[in-house]
């Protein structure tokens, strides 16, 4: 299904500009009404002259101009700028976030981030590196809390570990110089094996001479990994022709089989049970409170004769000679804990959703600064969390759900239907007064559903799946979590753009539109010619919104909390700044219409014939307006009340090329524009005296941003969506289509199968009233849920007319014996033969006999065929 093509933002700005529009309009055509009303009345009332034929094309052309005066305040009232500023901000920062590892595949995505107050992150490759790397090491009876040095460890056991560790790994597995100088070596293969590796290296050993001496070819036996052995282990020949076998595993499982140990002088002791039992409770046991995987790595030698049955696993893979038990870690990525710092400042909630143990989970959760001890927060593992949500039918109800989410940060042992409850429960939930927003990470397939729920789905470049890719909004292209915070801030930066662009525009617009209508209703002609105010048109929109829609973000949009879905474009700071600066603009223009004559000491143009040349007077107000607006389109880069309006600005090269070149052709309109732009040459005083006054709004802008916004009670936010408004009707129907055609097509299946079992019911009911009727007496009718019987699976319901089926997985399994406890009775006969149409519960009873009537009858062979 594909996702809503209207944004959140796009739908405010829509709203927007239609309000502005319909306000252009209204002042447009009043605007001409009282241009012809006034020339009419004047003309043909008060001077009392007769309309001539002759003089009709006269009269056309003020009427046509007076039109002209009407479009342009049109042109100029309606943002048409808003489109395209929203474009260039998304389009610019789509390009420059692809420098910051994110790729993004739908546009809205980068302005979604920006209100983002939750993230929902996988834990590997994604807060840590994916480099297994041994950091602990329990070799020769010591406990090494690191890498031990070369020098303590005996010189047999040092042999024996490094043959154990080069020969019993896939020789796929290796560890190849790093292709930068300065990064770390790349891990090719098995991750767990590649820490391994790395681990004789750090005893700086090197396993190629092994493996070279023992090609693969020359491996006697090899026991590969799986999950019921939970080892692995591979068989040499000796020069000697006996056997030598290597073993690694998990160390619990691994050092049940050992029944020796070597010492520290390299020589095997007798290993027992409470020896392990001990080496478990302080050795194995403060290993995985450090977040490490433990891992056992053993040998055995066999006789050359008689051979071994090396068929016979419990015999081959026992008696063991531990060597060595090491702790692997999967290092928190170095910046990690710095990012998500960011975020809890920036008011996002960062939760960890991972399959590894809870022991594990909390441990990297702390290193990572998700959790901190003390705080009150929530760990828990996927039993736990299902047990919590989910009421006595197995239900999932949301009260349940909104009871944990605000203070859980670990969610351990989670499958992705957990992953994806949780991410539904977060956004369907009315806990807080704003719509909470979250993103997602996730890399496999079945993280699918998660990161189409998710408003940001985040889906891993390097190891995630093609379907998570295609689920999600934007691609991690190097795993790192750090990259979404960068997201996150873009996403804040797109929101900011727009409303500096706003900010700017608005202020242009009310200045222009009451200007040529109150210089038309007063002096019968506007002081902004046609010409002029379609180049301030193409200031205030093309130019203005390539230069504030690509500024870039600064650290500084991370110290805010996030605005929510329904954040204003406008706020009351952006309202108080449009109004201050359009009372300054609005004061010195009508200063200079009705007292610039004077004070320039030129003709005022005034009541000038129709085709008479352009005015000194009205191009001082024309250059003095542009002016006013280029030294205001410094003030709009800060919208939240900020002083220094000249920060970061030369970090920013387009605005500056815009502004600069803005003035250059202001200077060429000018002085060379003549009668097609309307303007007369100035001289260097008038010109002085225009920037003087453009200069003046700098200073203006810190009287306004002293002013407390708060006193400003009158002043109202806009640009704002109603609840209705802001949930679009496809989004509406999201829970159905979200569902993949796998889950579809399984749910149709067992919506056939519930309906087949319903047909056959009634038809047995049928056949046993008609048996009843004939043998009343000789027989007592059976219970009539005697057809389900038969029925391998214990339990199947229907809640509802759309049955809420969960996505498949193991722990869904396990599940299911604490759900069968809750069968219910099923509802009254199905009269129109389908179970989903009639939503009836059917259920089994396995407590019931196995068929409902006596062995001999005709209905007792009809269930037994069945």
């Amino acid at each position: 299904m594909h996702k809503k093509e209207k944004s959140v933002l796009q739908g405010k700005l829509t709203k927007l500009a239609v309000q502005i529009g319909k306000a252009g309009l209204v002042m447009s055509a009043i605007t001409v009404i009282i241009l012809v009303l006034y020339f009419t009345v004047d003309t043909f009332v008060v001077n009392k002259k007769p309309w001539l034929p002759e003089c009709t094309p006269v009269y056309v052309q003020y009427f046509v101009k007076f039109f002209i005066i009407g479009v342009t305040v049109l042109v100029v009232a309606v943002p048409e700028g808003l489109p395209l500023a929203v474009t260039i901000s998304l389009a610019y920062s789509v390009k420059k976030m692809m420098k910051d590892n994110n790729l993004v595949r739908h546009l809205d995505a980068c302005e979604t981030m920006g209100n983002a107050t939750a993230i929902c992150s996988d834990k590997t490759g994604t807060l840590t590196t994916n480099r297994m790397t041994v950091v602990q090491a329990y070799v020769g009876d010591v406990h090494y809390k690191e890498i031990p040095d070369p020098s303590s460890i005996n010189t047999k056991t040092m042999e024996l570990l490094v043959n154990a560790i080069a020969i019993n790994s896939a020789y796929t597995t290796k560890i190849l110089p790093p292709e930068k100088e300065g990064a770390l070596p790349r891990q090719v293969g098995n991750k767990t094996e590649c820490g391994l590796l790395g681990f004789v290296l750090d005893l700086k050993q090197d396993y190629e001479p092994v493996r070279s001496q023992m090609p693969e070819e020359k491996l006697y036996k090899v026991y590969t990994f799986n999950s019921v052995r939970k080892s692995m282990s591979t068989v040499i020949k000796l020069p000697d022709e006996s056997f030598r076998m290597y073993s690694k595993g998990a160390s619990e499982i691994v050092l049940k089989k050992c029944c020796k140990i070597l010492n520290g002088a390299g020589e095997p002791r007798v290993f027992r049970p409470r020896d392990r039992d001990e080496m478990v409770k302080k050795v194995i046991e403060p290993m995985a409170c450090d977040g490490l995987r433990t891992i056992c790595v053993a040998y055995r030698d066999f006789p050359s004769s008689p051979e071994p049955d090396w068929d016979n696993e419990n015999d081959i893979l026992n008696e063991l000679t531990c060597i060595c038990v090491v702790g692997i870690e999967d290092p928190v990525r170095p910046e990690v804990p710095e990012a998500i710092r960011k975020c809890q400042r920036a008011g996002i909630t960062v939760r960890m959703v991972t399959g590894d143990n809870i022991n594990t989970a909390r441990a990297i959760a702390i290193k990572c600064g998700i959790i901190h001890p003390g705080e009150d927060f929530l760990c828990l593992e996927g039993k736990e969390f299902n047990r919590r949500i989910r009421n006595e039918k197995g239900e999932i109800e949301q009260e349940r759900i909104d009871k944990i989410w605000p203070k859980l940060r670990v969610l351990a042992r989670s499958s992705p239907t957990d992953k994806h409850t949780l991410v539904k429960g977060i956004i369907d939930s009315t806990h807080t007064e704003q719509r909470q927003v979250v993103a997602v990470t996730g890399d496999g397939t079945n993280d699918g559903p998660a990161l189409k729920k998710a408003d940001v789905g985040f889906a891993m470049g390097i190891a995630g799946t093609d379907v998570a890719k295609e689920a999600s909004d934007i691609i991690l292209t190097d795993d790192n979590f750090s990259s979404i915070v960068k997201a996150v801030m873009w996403g804040r930066n797109v929101y900011d753009s727009i409303s500096k662009f706003l900010q700017f525009q608005l202020t242009v617009n009310v200045v222009a539109v009451i200007v040529a209508f109150t210089g038309a209703c007063i002096t019968q002609d506007s002081p902004l010619k046609a010409v002029q105010m379609l180049w301030v048109n193409l200031i205030m929109d093309t130019f203005a919104s390539l230069a504030l829609a690509t500024e870039p973000p600064t650290e500084t949009l991370l110290l805010r909390k996030p605005y929510g879905r329904n954040k204003p474009l406008i706020s009351r700071t952006m309202m108080k700044n449009i109004l201050g600066h359009a009372v300054y603009q609005l004061a010195l223009i009508f200063t200079l219409l009705f007292v610039g004559e004077k004070m320039f000491q030129i003709d005022s143009g005034r009541n000038a014939p129709l085709h008479s040349p352009p005015s000194e007077h009205y191009t001082i107000i024309f250059n003095t307006f542009v002016m006013m607006q280029l030294f205001n389109e410094i003030n709009a880069r800060k919208i939240h009340g900020e002083r220094n309006v000249f920060d970061g600005i030369f970090r920013n090269p387009i605005f500056c090329t815009i502004v600069l070149g803005t003035f250059a052709i202001q200077i060429v309109i000018v002085q060379f524009g003549g009668k097609p732009f309307s303007c007369s040459p100035l001289q260097l005083d008038q010109w002085m005296w225009c920037i003087f006054i453009g200069l003046g709004e700098l200073v203006w802008g810190q009287v306004i941003a002293t002013i407390p916004t708060s006193r400003l009670k009158f002043l109202k936010e806009a640009g704002r969506l109603t609840q209705k408004e802001e949930i679009p009707e496809e989004e509406l129907n999201e829970d159905v289509e979200e569902i993949d055609h796998a889950e579809r097509e399984l749910r149709r299946g067992q919506i056939l199968w519930f309906r087949g079992l319903n047909r056959i019911q009634t038809q047995i009911r049928v056949v046993k009233a008609f048996r009843s009727s004939l043998y009343e007496g000789l027989e007592k009718p059976e219970s009539r849920t005697s057809i389900h019987n038969f029925m391998a699976h214990p339990e199947f319901r229907i809640e509802d007319s759309q049955p809420h089926i969960p996505l498949i997985d193991d722990t869904d399994l396990e599940e299911d014996a604490a759900l069968k406890q809750n069968s219910s009775p099923p509802s009254s006969l199905n009269k129109n033969n389908s179970a989903i149409d009639s939503g009836i519960n059917l259920t089994t009873d396995t407590s019931k006999s196995a068929t409902s009537s006596s062995p001999g009858s005709p209905i007792h062979s009809l269930e037994t065929s069945l």
